[in-house]
């Protein structure tokens, strides 16, 4: 069995299903993941306000449910929530989509092009030219883009914060194989796990892969400080780790020549 990945220690920097899904499929290509939390996710501080909105949901009164991370599918399916035929669900990528089919829900609209808030945004408006009642469920750090371009364009909108998202401190271990250049790769899959990285290791060995999930969270991870390496054509693990597969057999490519 080929083992591209061998010798390859890599951080994961989420835990639960998540975590060990990625770390049996970087076993799988032979490198050795370090699963290490760095971000969780807590209660909203407005537990009310979900509740009104997700009974209004299987009430029936919403057209559209939108969805904008796994977190979000995991918060309604604790919550024991049903979607009601007529309700449609929008998925920001196929990663939101994945986790809603595994635990049953039905997606009725992904977008084609950039999973991102605009790209759904764009999807969303595309499909739905007259006005629709849209709940839209979101971390309580995501930018309301979403939210506001649907406003915009004249639905009538809720917009209900499903969770928090906290830090989380990685172990001292963790932390000095980072520093010490043990670590050949640190896979950074949102804006939150990037600033949490900047924040707790600081500056990285120049040995230390950084791979950002999807241009959005290069951005992201930019403006945290870190420099990015290399970039997954899409918003999916797969991808992720296919382009630090390539990396591992091919190198980095060459950067581009500046123009004057």
């Amino acid at each position: 069995m080929e083992r591209p990945l061998a010798g390859w220690r890599i951080l994961v920097p989420r835990g639960g299903p998540w975590g060990d899904g990625v770390a049996a499929e970087l076993r799988r290509r032979g490198a050795t993941p370090v699963v290490a939390p760095m971000i969780n996710f807590a209660p909203t501080e407005d537990p009310a306000a979900l509740t009104e909105a997700l009974h209004d949901l299987e009430a029936g009164r919403y057209d559209w449910l939108t969805m904008t991370s796994a977190t979000t599918v995991d918060v309604i399916f604790s919550q024991n929530v049903t979607i009601p035929e007529a309700t449609r669900v929008a998925a920001v990528g196929e990663t939101t989509a994945a986790a809603l089919q595994a635990m049953g829900y039905r997606v009725d609209l992904v977008p084609s092009g950039e999973n991102s808030a605009m790209g759904l945004l764009a999807a969303l408006t595309a499909r739905e030219p007259r006005a629709r009642r849209i709940l839209t469920l979101r971390s309580e750090l995501a930018k309301p883009l979403l939210t506001q371009g649907l406003i915009a364009a004249g639905h009538d909108v809720d917009s209900v914060v499903a969770y928090r998202t906290v830090g989380e401190q990685v172990s001292e271990r963790v932390r000095q194989d980072v520093l010490d250049g043990k670590t050949n790769a640190i896979l950074v899959t949102s804006g939150s796990v990037a600033e949490q990285v900047a924040a707790q290791f600081g500056v990285l060995p120049e040995t230390t892969l950084v791979a950002a999930i999807g241009p959005r969270t290069q951005r992201d991870a930019e403006d945290a400080g870190l420099t990015v390496h290399l970039v997954s054509p899409e918003q999916t693990v797969t991808a992720l780790l296919d382009a630090v597969t390539d990396v591992a057999v091919n190198g980095l490519p060459e950067p581009e020549p500046r123009a004057d």
